[in-house]
This record gives C-alpha cells, sequence and structure tokens, in this order.
C-alpha cells in the first residue's frame, strides 16, 4: 500500500489530539491528496456525502515488537487489556480509522482538489490510505454494546478561559481548544501532579494549562515563533 493524501491539521504533535475522531466537532482539517491522485473525476459523487471514513497511519507511533495488551488511558493506564480490544495507536499495523464530517470540496487549488473536513484527530503531515463514505444505514448501530468504554465515555474536565487569554486564537480556534481540553488530554501517569504546568503546540501556538481536582485552567497562549 501506499499513501494517497495527507492531512493538514492545527496539530504538529501528538500530544492534546483527541483520543477519538469526532469528539472534538471543531477541530479543522484538509485532506491534500499526492499527485498522481488529484483527478477530480475520483471525487465524482462524494459531495452527496456528509461524512467520511479514513484510513490512516499512526506515522508518530513506531513499536518494533508486537504487545498482546495495552493500558487505555481512560482506565487509569493500569488495566491491561487486549490490543484488538483497544483503539490504541500501538497496533501491530499502525492504521488508524476515523470518521470526520466533510466540510467543503475545494476543487481550484494549487493541490488541486482537497477537502476541508471538521473533527480530525491526527497529527499534520498524516499519511491517509484511503478514504470511503459513510453510509449511515449500515455504518450506524445505536443498539451496539459499547464494552469498557460504557462506564469511561462520559470523563470531562470544566474548562477555566481566562477572559486575559481570550481573542489571541480565533473564536472557531477557541471553541475548539476548550472541546479539546474538556477531554483531559493528560497522561495517565501524570495526572496527580497538580502542579505540574502542560504544554502543546495548537494552530500556531504554545498552549500551556493545569489541572486542579477536575477543572483545567489554561495558563497561557502564546504565538510560536
Amino acid at each position: 500500500m501506499k499513501p494517497i493524501a495527507k492531512i493538514i491539521t492545527d496539530f504538529p504533535t501528538k500530544f492534546g489530539i483527541p483520543r477519538q475522531s469526532g469528539l472534538a466537532d471543531e477541530l479543522e482539517g484538509t485532506i491534500i491528496f499526492e499527485k498522481e491522485f488529484r483527478n477530480p473525476d475520483a471525487l465524482n459523487g462524494l459531495d452527496g456525502f456528509s461524512h467520511l471514513w479514513i484510513i490512516w497511519e499512526f506515522s508518530e507511533n513506531k513499536r518494533g515488537e508486537f504487545h498482546a495488551t495495552v493500558r487505555p488511558p481512560r482506565l487509569g493506564g493500569n488495566n491491561h487489556l487486549g490490543v484488538f480490544a483497544t483503539r490504541s495507536p500501538f497496533r501491530p499495523n499502525p492504521l488508524g480509522l476515523s470518521c470526520v464530517k466533510i466540510e467543503s470540496i475545494e476543487y481550484d487549488t494549487e493541490n488541486g482538489a482537497v477537502i476541508h473536513v471538521k473533527g480530525a484527530d491526527m497529527v499534520s503531515g498524516t499519511p491517509i490510505y484511503d478514504i470511503k463514505p459513510y453510509i449511515p444505514f449500515t455504518d450506524s448501530h445505536p443498539e451496539a454494546s459499547e464494552g469498557f468504554t460504557q462506564s469511561t465515555k462520559l470523563h470531562f474536565l470544566e474548562v477555566v478561559f481566562p477572559d486575559s487569554l481570550k481573542g489571541i486564537l480565533p473564536k472557531a480556534k477557541e471553541k475548539a481548544l476548550k472541546s479539546i481540553l474538556s477531554e483531559d488530554p493528560r497522561p495517565s501517569y501524570a495526572r496527580k501532579d497538580e502542579s505540574r504546568i502542560y504544554g502543546f503546540p495548537f494552530a500556531g501556538h504554545e498552549i500551556k494549562f493545569k489541572v486542579v481536582s477536575s477543572v483545567l485552567t489554561i495558563v497561557s497562549i502564546e504565538k510560536n515563533h
């Protein structure tokens, strides 16, 4: 297999990225096709769908040997589950699967036809191996059982966004940032240290925050140089 495209997002690094697609619907991304796949005919009919499946590579996660179990962060990082019972990025084949919303398709750009999407959970530059339309009557199963995620899906933090920091980012980016932070991006092993200041790059800025109890406070937003 070879990549057909890459996605450009506001995340140059892994830290801060939502653990699943769709958790922060405001996050923007642009799918740019490799030159040999820039034939606009390949997208004919796609504008009739609202969402896409993206099959992509965990290009930032390289693990040489197979591990049968992983420790999901939502379970505190202490419980071992089978890798195939989780969506851990550390897999025998580093493939990710994400469902995103199609915001628009732009045909006349310097990169040919591109797809603007929302809700992506990928590092900028992530290789994409395929895209497929999301089909509700076959892909949606509201009655499906949720496994261990039944007890972990409602983990949210209260986000305090000081007035002094508002306006540094565009409104849409501010909203996306609050969604990201409410999902608690901290690694599970570090959550007991309430004095720690965390930081990650987002939308050309360095975001720093701290968490006390279940309240996350944004400490600073500084433009990257």
